[in-house]
């Protein structure tokens, strides 16, 4: 890596880590810790909410899957769209409002205990447990990018580079908690969305053009120009049933919760879908066009970037797919700029691991630690269990990917499958249906998150290659109905429901 690409990319991480020691002095509680305080404005909130979604994978995974399987990875995309669009829409102002309400729930369990009215801690328990489970793997896979763009940048061996980087996004995490994590996702966000249009615009004007790039992609693989041919039907569902996952995503739907005021959804959802979509189609061109980028390219000017290729049917590809967006920032920038694109791809990584972490840790220490072992706890000691669970789970998801054969992409979606299909249609029949009961929502929890475990890991062929979100979510929707109507909700819960729907309407 050139001096000068090394000293930016220090100084953008210097950068992050200062603001988690600024905002290291502004958490007093554990609201502040894990929710801001309820402060964010529009801006800030959208972009958190982005960045914070789409982790390594805009920039590595979703680029990757582009470049070796073609426009076919596209209607992930689309689906991805659709539901970020109606998770603003539909979600958005009602948790704000109903979380406030409703006990002012600052976690995703704290919510659901209180809307239920549950003394018995079971849905905070079960709900913290599948947090832990789904949000470990998660993480492993921001650790998994971020390893790779280390070790592709600097040289550095894959053990050392995947260390290094869960050091440096832990720390500001440990720091500064919800308000760090939201500010420099805000950063991050405004660096991805730029490095998102540049890098694809630069890279197809090298090419000649986009004509010229379609025309050089045709010739290597026909099939990378078609969206439908050769791609089946279970498979373009399986891709746009990402879509439903957004409406069970902790560490998205918290940033709901955090605006400062419900007024702000509208403007707050303009920002986040305009950033989303164009971030999308940009990772879609970015991968589109490296295939035909790197057939051309000096096998000895890429080896002096570090980048490694193999040739399969005759093309100079890379071997790693997923590092197509490393390869253009290097091989097409000045070094200052190359710096600050680098740092674009550690910011997709960061920006989501700090988010899943705080949501981890804050599972740990509201929803275990006060609810279940130590309900006198103050506000300073759960704030220091929060860091405490935040280092240890860091540093069982590095442990996880140790592999360096893993894939950001695969890790990725088996996380997401998990969160949609256990949370997604327990908070829309929370916020939307009166009737809903708290043994219903238990047990469409289990329902969505086992279906998950056993269709992804021990089915497989025919139908059981559809994406287990679509099986998980409409399971959990048919119990958690089925369970609901066969017995009464508590009237002190309808009253509450009414009440929440009173005040969404004075917005």
């Amino acid at each position: 890596m050139d001096q000068t690409t090394l000293i930016v990319f220090i100084v953008y991480l210097l950068g992050m880590l200062t603001i988690g020691i600024i905002m290291y002095r502004m958490t007093n509680n554990l609201s502040d810790y894990v929710l801001g305080g309820r402060k964010l404005g529009p801006g800030v909130a959208a972009l958190s909410a982005g960045a914070s979604d789409m982790s390594g994978w805009l920039l590595l995974g979703l680029p990757g899957a582009v470049y070796a399987a073609g426009l076919a990875e596209a209607w992930m995309a689309i689906g991805l769209s659709i539901g970020a669009y109606l998770n603003w829409q539909i979600v958005a102002k009602r948790l704000r409002v109903y979380t406030e309400v409703s006990n002012n729930s600052i976690t995703i369990p704290d919510f659901l205990e209180n809307r239920f009215k549950d003394n018995s801690h079971i849905l905070r328990v079960v709900s913290a447990l599948v947090i832990l489970l789904f949000f470990t793997f998660y993480t492993s896979s921001g650790m998994v990018a971020g390893a790779k763009l280390f070790e592709a940048s600097f040289g550095l061996e894959y053990q050392a580079a995947l260390w290094i980087g869960t050091i440096v996004v832990v720390s500001y995490t440990l720091l500064g908690g919800f308000l760090a994590v939201a500010w420099t996702d805000f950063i991050q966000g405004s660096l991805m969305f730029v490095a998102l249009i540049v890098v694809p615009i630069i890279a197809i004007n090298h090419i000649g053009g986009w004509d010229t790039a379609v025309q050089a992609v045709g010739e290597i693989s026909p099939s990378h120009l078609n969206m439908i041919e050769g791609v089946g039907m279970v498979a373009i569902i399986s891709s746009l049933a990402w879509g439903l996952g957004y409406f069970g995503q902790p560490h998205i739907i918290v940033r709901f919760m955090a605006l400062r005021s419900p007024k702000d959804v509208p403007k707050a959802r303009f920002i986040g879908t305009t950033w989303m979509v164009l971030g999308l189609y940009g990772a879609i061109f970015t991968g589109f066009v490296g295939l035909a980028f790197i057939s051309t390219q000096d096998v000895n000017v890429l080896s002096e970037f570090g980048i490694s290729v193999i040739t399969e049917n005759g093309v100079q590809m890379l071997d790693d797919p997923e590092k197509i967006f490393i390869a253009f920032s290097q091989i097409l920038f000045h070094p200052v700029i190359a710096g600050v694109l680098l740092a674009a791809i550690l910011a997709t990584i960061m920006s989501t691991i700090d988010s899943q972490l705080l949501v981890s840790s804050s599972a740990v220490a509201e929803d275990f630690y006060k609810a279940i072992f130590k309900k006198e706890a103050g506000e300073k000691e759960l704030v220091w269990v929060g860091r405490i669970a935040t280092l240890i789970i860091a540093v069982i998801a590095a442990l996880i990917a140790m592999n360096p054969e893993s894939s950001v992409l695969d890790l990725v979606s088996y996380a997401w499958a998990g969160f949609g299909a256990a949370f997604g249609p327990t908070v829309l029949l929370a916020l939307f249906w009166k009737r809903f009961t708290r043994n219903g929502a238990f047990a469409g929890i289990l329902a969505g998150a086992a279906t998950v475990i056993i269709w992804g890991d021990i089915l497989s062929g025919g139908i059981f290659d559809l994406y287990e979100i679509l099986p998980g979510f409409l399971l959990n929707l048919i119990i958690a109905v089925g369970v609901s109507l066969a017995e009464k909700p508590k009237a002190e819960v309808e009253a509450e429901y009414d009440q929440a729907v009173d005040k969404m309407n004075e917005y």
